[in-house]
């Protein structure tokens, strides 16, 4: 019996510049962080006394009889990728919804990767396994994503990423102290818009139109490093931090027209207007949740002017994708599969004592 815990995601600056067809030409970077909502993966060999060969269950429950057979998309691809045609039971809870601009299908697949990799008895460098899920997601899946998610909830913490002409990813910690985090964090306010159902369409749009968005991309990856010097310099005031993010928010929701839409807008004036000094939609867009930089002394007054939306609390997370609980199971005779196969097919038919 393995667990995995895997943390979500908010990416402050770079969004957009992760993708591929991007920074392998001009190279990219992203400023994000870990944060404390989480998501598990539960994942064993499944016995061989049940009718079904493997069970999945999420939203959903999938009993199939084959790994091929398996409808979620990154546990069949993920299996394919490790060559595992074995039974297994994965199940998946996480503190927040999908499709919400958290990374939680990334963190899914990294937590996912990471389970069946102890289920071998095998370790995996987070780098390693960082890759291992971008590779699942754009070569096997070709998912419209870029490669930030996927390093974040690998690694945790509040990182700078780079992301290298040669498709090389570095992750740099950012160099600011704890109080300093912490006061980032106090600035910090997450309310949830709705659900976002077109993410992947948002996404594939942005990557299409990424050649005709020169200017804006290299405006928001110049954002990087103006961003990292005020989180790193206690002198400047954390007041810029957030009207940097008003900016950067002005470029991107350019980028295409499906990012935003008047509802969002009408929202993230209303934050405005009640004291925060900037924010952005995370994510792809369309939805999810909006990320609000607000002097605590306003935040109130920011909750009272929001009221019909959800506010999340959340805190910045160290800790990248862990191992929570392994527990060594009974293996079996791989004998078992095929007489049980057996048996649930004379089953089907007039039983024989």
């Amino acid at each position: 019996m393995i667990i995995t815990r895997t943390p979500l995601r908010i990416s402050f600056f770079g969004g957009g510049t992760d993708y591929p067809v991007w920074y392998r030409q001009f190279g990219g970077a992203v400023l994000s962080t870990a944060i404390d909502k989480l998501c598990y993966i539960t994942c064993r060999r499944l016995p061989p006394f049940f009718e079904y060969h493997s069970r999945i269950s999420y939203s959903k429950v999938e009993n199939v009889t084959n790994n091929s057979a398996i409808e979620h998309p990154s546990v069949r691809a993920c299996l394919q990728y490790l060559g595992m045609d074995e039974g297994v039971e994965i199940h998946h809870v996480a503190d927040l919804p999908a499709r919400t601009g958290l990374g939680t299908s990334s963190a899914f697949t990294v937590g996912l990767l990471l389970g069946l990799y102890a289920l071998r008895e095998q370790m995996r460098h987070r780098h390693a396994l960082a890759n291992d899920a971008i590779h699942v997601e754009q070569r096997i899946l070709e998912e419209a994503v870029g490669s930030q998610d996927q390093v974040s909830a690998a690694y945790g913490g509040f990182n700078r990423i780079n992301f290298n002409l040669d498709g090389g990813i570095e992750v740099k910690p950012v160099l600011a102290s704890q109080n300093r985090l912490a006061q980032l964090q106090e600035h910090c306010a997450l309310f949830f818009t709705g659900f976002s159902r077109t993410a992947s369409e948002i996404a594939k749009e942005q990557i299409e139109m990424t050649p005709h968005r020169k200017h804006e991309l290299d405006t928001m990856l110049q954002m990087v490093d103006e961003a990292e010097a005020i989180v790193t310099d206690s002198n400047r005031s954390l007041n810029e931090f957030g009207h940097l993010l008003h900016e950067s928010w002005q470029v991107k929701r350019t980028l295409t027209k499906s990012i935003t839409n008047t509802n969002l807008d009408d929202i993230y004036e209303a934050g405005r207007r009640a004291g925060a000094l900037g924010g952005k939609l995370l994510g792809a867009g369309g939805g999810g949740f909006m990320l609000f930089f607000v002097p605590p002394e306003r935040r109130q007054a920011l909750r009272t002017r929001l009221k019909n939306l959800l506010c999340v609390p959340f805190g910045f997370a160290n800790r990248g994708s862990h191992v929570v609980v392994h527990e060594p199971e009974e293996a079996y005779d791989k004998s078992l599969t095929t007489e049980r196969s057996e048996v649930y097919a004379q089953q089907a038919g007039p039983r024989a004592i």
